[in-house]
């Protein structure tokens, strides 16, 4: 497999490949990957098991050298709009291995391909975003990432049966449309039943922090409701008077899904 997708989609999906058992090599421009810059410990992770080759696509040298990548590929990825693969000539150069699957991670389809975003204006666009705050988890990339290693096995799979190749096309703006059916569909927006409405299902203050409720099936609401409260306002003047520890260890004895909140902490710095 050959990729040349940078920054996160396209390197989810093959370290995910690469966890099951596929061999890789990562084609860089001579600027390197964004993410090395922004999130290093991230980047080692998923660049682990992978040869990364440094190739300007965009000069003679560097045509020819991914030409001979591609000689033995069975799967070369991408992250660019058509655009830009139509400037590095990729059609012209795929022609004759009838057999490479090209597995193409673009922003969005149709009328949207050449339209420039990434997850933030994707989750956006679907509504799973709740200004001003940023989204903690970039939800479009990693479920495109997963439908791109769907469609390389589905791609790989066919080839199989058929003895042809050919292309696999995995659209962010899709993913983040499947992502948003929850709100959508009125379970998890504001005020939506897994959205605040039911103080079980919920977080709370605590005396030092924040605790996580999933008391959501009868058993569990019923032990909420006897060991917490049954008002919202009975609910949080219980939290606020004890620690989340003390919180998580009274889920622990009396089988309620009861979870610290973990703070969100960096590991590259």
């Amino acid at each position: 497999m050959v990729s040349l997708a940078v920054n996160l989609p396209g390197p989810l999906a093959v370290a995910e490949l690469v966890r099951l058992g596929a061999t890789a090599t990562k084609v860089e421009p001579p600027m390197g990957d964004p993410l090395a810059a922004v999130a290093p410990s991230w980047y080692d992770e998923l660049v682990a098991g992978l040869d990364v080759v440094t190739v300007d696509l965009k000069s003679a040298d560097g045509t020819q050298k991914l030409a001979a990548l591609l000689e033995d590929c069975d799967i070369l990825v991408t992250a660019h709009r058509p655009s830009a693969l139509a400037r590095l000539r990729l059609d012209a150069m795929m022609q004759n291995r009838d057999r490479l699957v090209h597995l193409e991670i673009v922003g969005g389809d149709g009328d949207l391909a050449e339209v420039p975003g990434h997850d933030l204006t994707y989750q956006a666009a679907h509504g799973t975003v709740l200004p001003p705050q940023m989204p903690c988890v970039p939800v479009a990339d990693i479920l495109g990432a997963e439908r791109a290693v769907t469609a390389a096995l589905g791609a790989l799979l066919s080839r199989a049966q058929t003895g042809e190749g050919g292309r696999a096309r995995v659209s962010l703006d899709a993913a983040a449309h499947a992502a948003a059916g929850a709100v959508r569909h009125g379970l998890t927006g504001p005020g939506d039943p897994l959205g605040g409405a039911l103080p079980q299902y919920g977080l709370h203050r605590t005396s030092d922090g924040h605790i996580a409720a999933g008391a959501l099936e009868p058993h569990f609401a019923e032990r909420f409701r006897h060991h917490v409260g049954e008002s919202p306002e009975e609910i949080a003047d219980a939290f606020a008077q004890h620690p989340t520890a003390y919180w998580e260890a009274l889920g622990i004895e009396h089988d309620i899904p009861l979870v610290g909140v973990l703070p969100a902490r960096r590991t590259d710095r």
